[in-house]
């Protein structure tokens, strides 16, 4: 838990500098969230051994969880409050935003992420929460009620075809989750016999809006154009990490008609320790399709499935250009294709 707590919080205090004094904080950040966590993946590679994972109980990870929620609800408020008063010029408001949409993007992400799978409903609300304030709380149903359910078949948006580059991947699988989840949604309220007033997507939009209103009080003009820059790039990072997690793996259909069980086969793996544990064991993805609501901690790496040449947030990176992203992920996801 040591290591969880010290990638992930690290980032806080820097980002927090970075929006009260600008300057040379604000590069500090950045070169953290890049430079600094791909030179420590490259340093060690491999994660540290699967012994400290066969733990079953973790309450330390609720607690980090809890804190880092937090922490990201301040640092929004930080970082559109710096904006909003013009603490930084026209190229460190944009390092600003780049190093915040990052930070939210991958940990904030990947702790939403962590919390929408809890039982607890004070937890999930928090998760739920975090992904409202990225006007992106329709990930809450899509997610848990879609994704999981239609993972790696054409049903599911967040899972990129062959040959599919990001940037025609991401309006439809933005677009596709709020459909889907809509329609889960409903469908559910109407099995129970409840009004469409207790519709989550309500509190989904409604959330969205208030905190709209809270960037225009906390940064006004300025605030809300950083905050819908912000959110927008943290968007860019969530879709990356779905689309680069099981780009080109499809689920083979059985001799019955029906499809074939969620494998290790269906999802992209990587087993580097620093971007893991930034990310809170989010590059452990096949573990986390076989046991969804298995505490980040215990995720677990068996070897089986398909891997990434290089780490979660480097192969993002590479995804934003596709022909750059094919000539490396093609051939590789082709071979899964036929095993």
């Amino acid at each position: 838990m040591i290591l969880f707590a010290f990638a992930t919080l690290m980032p806080l205090p820097l980002i927090a500098l970075a929006a009260g004094l600008g300057g040379v904080w604000i590069a500090i950040a950045l070169i953290y969230m890049t430079a600094f966590a791909y030179l420590l993946d490259q340093l060690v590679v491999i994660a540290r051994p699967e012994a400290a994972d066969l733990q079953s109980e973790f309450p330390a990870a609720d607690v980090l969880s809890v804190v880092l929620g937090i922490g990201h609800f301040a640092l929004l408020a930080l970082i559109v409050g710096s904006i909003g008063q013009g603490v930084s010029g026209l190229l460190g408001t944009l390092g600003l935003i780049l190093a915040g949409g990052l930070y939210v993007g991958q940990v904030g992400n990947a702790n939403a992420h962590e919390l929408i799978h809890k039982g607890s409903r004070p937890l999930h609300r928090l998760g739920q929460w975090i992904y409202i304030s990225l006007l992106y709380g329709h990930h809450t149903s899509a997610h848990v009620l879609i994704h999981h359910r239609h993972v790696a078949t054409p049903d599911d948006p967040a899972t990129a075809r062959l040959g599919e580059g990001f940037w025609s991947y991401a309006p439809r699988a933005w677009s596709g989750a709020f459909r889907d989840g809509y329609a889960a949604e409903t469908a559910r309220l109407d099995r129970v016999g409840r009004s469409r007033w207790h519709h989550p997507y309500v509190t989904y939009l409604a959330g969205a809006a208030a905190m709209l209103l809270v960037a225009v009080l906390i940064g006004g003009g300025r605030g809300l154009f950083g905050y819908l820059a912000l959110v927008a790039y943290a968007q860019v990072q969530l879709l990356l990490s779905d689309y680069v997690q099981h780009y080109g793996l499809m689920r083979s259909v059985t001799h019955a008609g029906r499809l074939e069980p969620v494998g290790p086969r269906h999802s992209w793996n990587a087993p580097h320790w620093f971007s893991g544990a930034l990310m809170l064991n989010a590059p452990r993805h096949a573990d986390h399709h076989a046991h969804p609501t298995r505490p980040y901690p215990a995720l677990r790496l068996d070897g089986e499935g398909p891997t990434l040449p290089r780490s979660l947030p480097a192969m993002a990176t590479l995804a934003l250009f596709p022909p750059l992203w094919r000539r490396v992920m093609d051939r590789r996801a082709r071979r899964w294709a036929v095993a």
